[in-house]
């Protein structure tokens, strides 16, 4: 679970929605954003076999996926899946990541 909100809240970050909610909104607003990102998705993907081809990308509603689809197909297929949409959008946000400050000894 916390995986997936990692990712979904990736997604968002990376597609120019907010990636942080008030705490009073729940994750009703995440569930309606990646449901739509979902569906975007299913709509590109013309032949419904659960990937994508660059021509489908760029014809379908996911200009992001057209935008970086050579990035997003590391194994090099000419397809891309959800689930590699999924890792770019990770591999991204851990590459804008800053790194962790070095340990310090505190002692008591």
């Amino acid at each position: 679970m916390p995986r997936t909100l990692f990712v979904i809240g990736t997604m968002l970050t990376l597609a120019g929605l907010p990636a942080t909610l008030p705490a009073q909104t729940g994750l009703s607003n995440i569930t309606r954003s990646v449901a739509i990102l979902d569906k975007n998705f299913e709509i590109a993907d013309r032949n419904h076999d659960g990937e994508l081809s660059l021509k489908e990308a760029q014809d379908g509603p996911v200009p992001f996926i057209a935008r970086n689809f050579a990035a997003i197909d590391t194994a090099h297929t000419g397809l891309v899946s959800k689930k590699d949409v999924h890792a770019y959008i990770a591999r991204m946000l851990m590459r804008s990541q800053p790194k962790p400050g070095p340990v310090t000894d505190q002692k008591h």
